[in-house]
């Protein structure tokens, strides 16, 4: 082509270059900024569109452990409250054998009889206040509210329950009903007999504690053994987004400075080429 003033094709090549070297730093530091590869449906439609399909499921499977960690601690609560209720038991034992001895006086018996009701007592609050969240899983479910169902995945199909153990039922069976003690009261002419009774009845009921807190311990273990999947699953599910769209800082690090050098090479080029034309009005000298 021959000399022209009009068209400089020189620095029409330059500053194309120096454009595409432009959008590439621009991307590259998009890249550096964010830590993303993919930040957009613009930079990968497919990678971007799992993303964002896997970080809904991250969502859920948060969800999923805030449901497990609910479960969780009104489990441990009335684990809690089931463990006290066994040791009281066990000491409500100790003296209803203590008073089952025929050799012992009435006055004796009679102090016993108060032990026993304020151990009655004790029980009877502790298993009124095991709750949490507003659920007891230790008090008689008239209503089905006193049971767990956990979500065990994100789907929502599939739920962790655990029943209520009634341990109020057991306790009325044992001691008699809230505010009535009548079973208790040992300082009678057959005080004797009626503390081997309590007796018996009081072992069957630490029978029956001791069977439901294996139920809870159970419940417990699989409510952790599902929290751990959750949190590795979650784990996983994060690091296959990471490999779908992170960037690699070391690669864009290196792509930076040789596109920072590329820029100012490219400035320089169109500037030599914007000079070309001058070299015309040498001819008219």
């Amino acid at each position: 082509m021959g000399f022209s003033v009009n068209t400089n094709v020189g620095a029409m090549a330059a500053l194309q270059s120096l454009n595409e070297t432009t959008r590439g730093l621009s991307q590259t530091q998009s890249r550096i900024n964010t830590g993303l590869n993919v930040a957009s449906t613009k930079d990968d439609s497919a990678k971007y569109a799992i993303a964002q399909k896997l970080r809904g499921d991250i969502g859920g499977l948060s969800a999923v452990t805030s449901s497990l960690s609910r479960a969780k601690s009104t489990v441990d609560v009335a684990t809690a409250g089931a463990e006290q209720v066994s040791d009281l038991i066990n000491q409500m034992k100790s003296k209803a054998t203590e008073a089952s001895d025929a050799g012992l006086d009435v006055k004796s018996r009679t102090a016993i009889s108060s032990d026993l009701v304020a151990l009655k007592k004790q029980i009877n609050s502790i298993v009124e206040s095991s709750d949490f969240n507003g659920t007891n899983l230790l008090k008689t479910d008239a209503t089905s509210t006193g049971k767990v169902s956990a979500l065990m995945s994100v789907t929502g199909t599939t739920t962790l329950d655990v029943a209520n153990i009634d341990l109020q039922a057991d306790a009325v069976t044992a001691m008699g009903a809230v505010g009535t003690d009548t079973t208790l009261t040992l300082s009678g002419a057959t005080g004797a007999a009626d503390a081997a009774t309590l007796s018996t009845a009081l072992g069957t009921f630490f029978d029956s504690v001791n069977t439901k807190l294996s139920t809870l311990g159970s419940a417990s273990r699989q409510i952790d053994g599902q929290m751990s999947f959750v949190s590795k699953l979650s784990d996983a599910i994060q690091g296959g987004i990471g490999n779908l769209v992170d960037a690699d800082l070391a690669k864009e690090s290196a792509r930076l400075q040789s596109l920072q050098v590329k820029q100012q090479l490219g400035v320089q080029a169109l500037s030599i080429a914007n000079q070309a034309p001058q070299s015309i009005t040498s001819l008219f000298r």
